[in-house]
């Protein structure tokens, strides 16, 4: 399968960086996956799961938060707010924050704080989700 490079920045962190033969970011319509030869895009990306598969290896994942995915002549950049494989995630700490922003969702708050609540209940289920996922295939 034909490669492309592809860089996945989060706010702290450089997260990845190589060749890849395939990435799939959460989007607010949905998955939207990029190959080689992509055409030229500029995208949301939702807080969820991120597959990329490096040139000879397996598919990795991620746990993703808010940000934009890139592609221009070739290249991918996905920046994103956080960015964290499986095997990082507390999990006691994630079903604590969703427990926190749940409740939070049942207060009575201006629209600004019930959509920063919603994004903290969607981070939460995300990296409750990527502690699931196999860290290949």
């Amino acid at each position: 399968m034909k490669a492309f490079e592809l860089k996945i920045l989060a706010a702290d962190k450089p997260f990845f960086s190589g060749q890849c033969e395939s990435v799939v970011v959460p989007t607010p319509d949905g998955e939207y996956g990029i190959l080689a030869d992509h055409r030229n895009l500029i995208a949301a990306v939702s807080p969820g799961m991120m597959m990329y598969r490096p040139v000879g290896d397996k598919n990795r994942y991620a746990s993703v938060a808010d940000g934009l995915v890139k592609v221009e002549k070739g290249k991918v950049l996905v920046l994103v707010d956080t960015a964290e494989h499986p095997e990082e995630i507390d999990v006691m700490r994630a079903q604590r924050e969703l427990d926190a922003a749940k409740e939070e969702l049942l207060q009575k708050q201006s629209i600004a704080e019930y959509q920063a609540n919603l994004a903290r209940l969607a981070r939460a289920v995300s990296r409750l989700k990527a502690k699931n996922y196999r860290t290949g295939d």
